[in-house]
């Protein structure tokens, strides 16, 4: 499973130009990074200099602990400083983490030419995703109320109170438009990650109806291609208690719609 190509490390610039344009998810400073065409592309070398062209350096072990105790949650293993390997892991689950929370250390890896994703360290760096715990915010996409740009991957999590749910609001919307929203979309999971919980995959201009969700976290993912930018959006969310109802536990609208069915939208 690990990689042992030991070719010289790619120039930063060059290496940059095939990166995700983009601080995927931020806390404390901290955020993580991936190649474009996929995870685990990285070699130490390669992470580090991605890392410091964007004025930052490879998180240490203590950096990335601290932003995981705010709510930073990536089920992928990325390089540290000093040559470590691990991520973060908020909730214990099966399929991450091996069922476990904290950070899932591989250790210090003798072989640096192993691929893996990075995680950075800049808390000077511009915003793109984050990690939001307050009762109520408004959040928006990259260089809001101008367009975005070109090859962002951004993730925002939401992360409340247990007990509680979150009502989303679309404020403004604004994303290039294409059939199958193949090329810029965002996406929701009524869950901690990109994994599980998949609610529906967003674009073009037409605001979609307010989601709720089932918990008390929802994760969205915001990419654009290389090719065609749009005005963006802002988005609110503020938390509601949970129903005791009839209904209770059902993904709605709060016109009781389901939620992905208004607007055009992907299914994966």
């Amino acid at each position: 499973m690990l990689s042992t190509v030991s070719s010289a490390p790619q120039h930063p610039r060059r290496l940059y130009s095939h990166l995700h344009n983009s601080y995927p998810e931020r806390a404390a400073g901290v955020y993580h990074r991936e190649s474009r065409s996929g995870k685990y592309q990285l070699t130490y070398a390669e992470a580090k200099a991605v890392c410091e062209y964007e004025g930052g350096h490879l998180a240490t072990y203590q950096q990335l602990e601290a932003a995981r105790k705010i709510g930073f949650h990536v089920c992928a293993a990325g390089w540290m400083a000093k040559g470590r390997v691990g991520y973060p892991i908020v909730k214990a689950g099966a399929n991450c983490g091996f069922g476990r929370t904290g950070i899932v250390d591989y250790g210090i890896r003798l072989n640096r030419s192993e691929r893996w994703d990075a995680y950075c360290y800049n808390p000077n760096g511009k915003e793109c995703g984050g990690v939001f715990t307050d009762s109520k915010h408004v959040f928006k996409s990259p260089g809001y109320p101008n367009e975005y740009e070109n090859d962002q991957i951004c993730y925002w999590h939401i992360r409340v109170k247990y007990g509680q749910r979150i009502h989303l609001q679309f404020l403004e919307f604004d994303v290039e438009d294409d059939t199958a929203c193949m090329a810029d979309y965002l996406e929701i999971y009524d869950s901690y990650d990109d994994i599980n919980g998949f609610v529906g995959r967003f674009c073009g201009d037409e605001l979609p109806d307010d989601i709720i969700s089932t918990g008390n976290v929802m994760t969205l993912k915001f990419l654009s291609d290389a090719s065609v930018t749009a005005g963006g959006f802002q988005i609110r969310y503020v938390t509601i208690d949970v129903p005791s109802k009839a209904g209770d536990g059902k993904n709605t609208t709060s016109q009781g719609k389901a939620n992905f069915l208004s607007g055009k939208f992907g299914i994966m």
